[in-house]
């Protein structure tokens, strides 16, 4: 079972969430300029990507990460950003009003409480987003159990977990079937689920210079994962850091 304490808004671990982050920065934008602007398909202007790329400071899509491949920026090309659009129109705590993206009553309450709001916004997007639809192989289906991710990457990332481990430890060795390209498996467990815990600010990633292969990569749980879940194997990682 999963379930989540409740965080005071000034618990310092939440500082690790680039989720939360944006979103209290995209509240402080709306309060300072009345909204944002919306371009004729309903994303955010340019001018706010913009802006969000270099005030966000994502893991892995920084505003120097992002225009090294861009001249200019879309939303649909800051995918964080993109997501916290979606979260906050789905999560009714804004809409979209005569061309302008606007907070409601619900999302300028929430924005004064940063940690009532890491407990509305972490959960759903965890569990009810569909994170396939960022993945280059959404035909290579992996098996979503989010209890049995959760609880065995408590143990196996308690001093740090090789990616190539923990993608062993879910689905097995990988064999030449998986690799038309690369390993497939390796890249939607990294999408669908490492990359959404890094980003609510529950793992981080350490990755060697220079290479792009999640296996390497080393994962880590933050301080706010101690501080935000209350899982089945707290027990077992108890009693291993104290032999």
């Amino acid at each position: 079972m999963i379930e989540f304490r409740s965080l005071a808004d000034d618990e310092p671990s939440l500082s690790y969430s680039p989720l939360l982050r944006g979103f209290l920065k995209t509240f402080a934008y709306v309060a300072e300029h009345g909204g944002i602007g919306l371009t004729a398909s309903k994303g955010f202007k340019r001018n706010f990507v913009h802006w969000a790329a270099a005030e966000f400071d994502w893991p892995g899509h920084t505003e120097a990460d992002l225009f090294a491949v861009n001249k200019v920026l879309n939303e649909q090309d800051f995918i964080p950003l993109s997501d916290i659009h979606f979260l906050l129109t789905t999560l009714k705590m804004g809409r979209h009003y005569k061309g302008q993206f606007k907070l409601i009553k619900a999302g300028m309450e929430v924005s004064q409480h940063p940690g009532r709001l890491f407990g509305i916004i972490t959960p759903f997007y965890l569990f009810e987003i569909d994170h396939s639809v960022w993945t280059r192989f959404p035909d290579t289906e992996i098996m979503l159990n989010w209890n049995v991710f959760l609880n065995v990457i408590n143990v196996e990332a308690e001093n740090g977990a090789l990616g190539a481990d923990l993608r062993r430890t879910f689905y097995g060795e990988p064999t030449a079937e998986h690799f038309p390209h690369y390993d497939v498996v390796m890249a939607n467990l990294y999408t669908q689920v490492l990359r959404p815990l890094i980003w609510t600010g529950l793992l981080q990633e350490t990755r060697p210079a220079k290479s792009f292969r999640s296996q390497e990569s080393v994962f880590m749980k933050t301080p706010l994962w101690n501080a935000a879940l209350k899982l089945e194997t707290d027990p077992q990682v108890k009693r291993a850091t104290l032999h």
